[in-house]
């Protein structure tokens, strides 16, 4: 392999399997581009049905050795991991930048989260602990034990190549399973950099693999009949066939779906600082994000207010490279995407939404995929841009008289993923988080993003499953519990 994280011009991206770097057998492939130049930074080639049945009997085989191995020996390459992630995170955050286009700010943030992730699973000799009761019956003594299942896989979006994949891989694998990554063929490199140092972390071949593909490579491993269980994120359509597929053949399974967030802003709020959140939380990672909140509810009381800083804000914001330092939002990450939000703009102005900052001619150094920040007012429920998921830098401005009538307005979106209030009122916050139907909420904050120890939450359309990412949701995915009932005569 070339050295950590390097770009190689028309490298294939390479599958990790059974310790090895092995290239894909499969017929199609997809380019990797930058989406800031245009530039092909290397080519994914897809797994065929064979590599999909090789990697996953290699895994199990690993897994029979690995379930069984001290816990404490388990985490040992997780430190490993750990210590390799933090020598090489702005490295790493350089490529993800290269094939995602995200800022490097957004990208050294991400990664952080991520071995964030991998610090919380080095806990799991205390998180995987069950109970034990002497004298539950008389002469008799009860305990309940969890136990690793087999061959767990993940199939991860492109706006988080390098978070994504580490709401999933420490735990499954502190856990005891043996583990394998279907990334993005939109930008694989940022996880190739990351299997690159865990192959230096020291796991054993095969407890943790790497396939590259696209919507076949994702079918085989849903009805693969040695996957014990899948993690999925992505959209709702998606993440509906990952689950329906997946449970037809007897797995467990998560599936984050897509998002439609929404902020309400009070009467009581602080006005600036809420128009500065809302701003940022839409268009940061150019609002190619699950957490981004796109739609604000405003009390009509200080609406001229909020819309004046909020229109500020967006006109501050610098479109460019994401390595470069000024930049603020980067480029979308495939010219489709960029054309299909700007369908969606225009669809918006359409139905009769009012566009009062139109970013679309917004220039940017280089080719890319490049489109600056709208904003709209006067948008109502039934209109496409507050029903549906943009995944671009757009925001949309509504008046509401209350907080009730803003969380019914938010509670008509068929997503549930993510929302905010900003307010001085503990009354306010108090009915927000009983009634507002998202599985993320924040309070005088922008974003909804729960820290690792916690589970990712997810409602409606916006999440299917029972067991979330992130936290003991994971502990409980990645194992089974078994009781063992015991009577010995004294």
């Amino acid at each position: 392999m070339a050295p950590f994280g390097a770009v190689t011009g028309t490298e294939t991206v390479r599958n990790y399997a059974g310790g090895e770097w092995t290239d894909p057998t499969g017929e199609e492939s997809h380019p990797v581009l930058n989406p800031a130049t245009g530039e092909t930074l290397a080519t994914t080639r897809f797994s065929s049905e064979s590599d999909v049945d090789e990697t996953v009997g290699e895994a199990l085989d690993a897994f029979e050795t690995w379930s069984k191995q001290p816990v404490e020996e388990r985490i040992q390459p997780l430190f490993k991991l750990k210590e390799l992630l933090e020598e090489h995170q702005d490295d790493m955050a350089r490529t993800l930048v290269e094939e995602h286009g995200k800022t490097l700010g957004e990208a050294r943030g991400e990664l952080r989260r991520g071995i964030e992730n991998v610090e919380v699973a080095c806990g799991i000799p205390s998180m995987m602990q069950s109970g034990t009761l002497q004298h539950a019956a008389p002469d008799i003594d009860e305990s309940a034990v969890r136990q690793p299942q087999g061959v767990y896989t993940a199939i991860t979006p492109f706006n988080f190549p390098g978070m994504i994949p580490l709401w999933f891989l420490p735990y499954a694998v502190a856990t005891g399973n043996a583990f394998v990554l279907k990334p993005s063929e939109r930008d694989p490199l940022t996880s190739q950099y990351l299997f690159e140092l865990i192959d230096e972390a020291g796991f054993p071949p095969g407890v943790v693999s790497l396939l590259n593909g696209g919507p076949d490579t994702v079918n085989a491993l849903l009805e693969h009949d040695d996957v014990e269980g899948v993690s999925f994120v992505g959209s709702t359509p998606i993440a509906r066939h990952v689950y329906e597929t997946a449970a037809a053949n007897g797995k467990r399974v998560q599936a984050q779906g897509g998002a439609k967030n929404h902020v309400i802003v009070a009467e009581s709020a602080d006005v600036e600082f809420a128009a500065e959140q809302s701003v940022n939380s839409a268009l940061a990672c150019s609002g190619e994000r699950c957490l981004a909140n796109d739609v604000v509810l405003v009390d009509e009381s200080v609406y001229d207010e909020f819309r004046a800083a909020a229109l500020e804000e967006v006109e501050s914001q610098v479109l460019g490279n994401g390595l470069d330092d000024e930049t603020t939002i980067g480029p979308l990450i495939t010219p489709e995407h960029e054309e299909s939000v700007r369908e969606m703009i225009q669809t918006g102005i359409d139905e009769g939404a009012d566009l009062i900052h139109d970013g679309r001619d917004w220039e940017a150094d280089g080719d890319g995929n490049f489109l600056g920040p709208c904003l709209f007012e006067n948008v109502e429920p039934g209109m496409t841009i507050v029903d549906e998921e943009i995944f671009g830098p757009v925001l949309s401005l509504a008046t509401v008289s209350d907080i009730d009538e803003a969380i019914e307005t938010m509670n008509q979106s068929r997503f549930g993923n993510a929302a905010s209030l900003f307010t001085d009122s503990g009354r306010d916050a108090r009915k927000f988080k009983e009634d507002a139907e998202a599985g993320n909420l924040a309070i005088n904050a922008g974003t909804a993003a729960p820290m690792a120890f916690f589970h990712f939450g997810g409602q409606k359309d916006s999440f299917f499953g029972d067991l979330h990412a992130q936290g003991e949701d994971m502990i409980h995915f990645y194992t089974d519990k078994k009781i063992a009932i015991e009577r010995w005569d004294y």
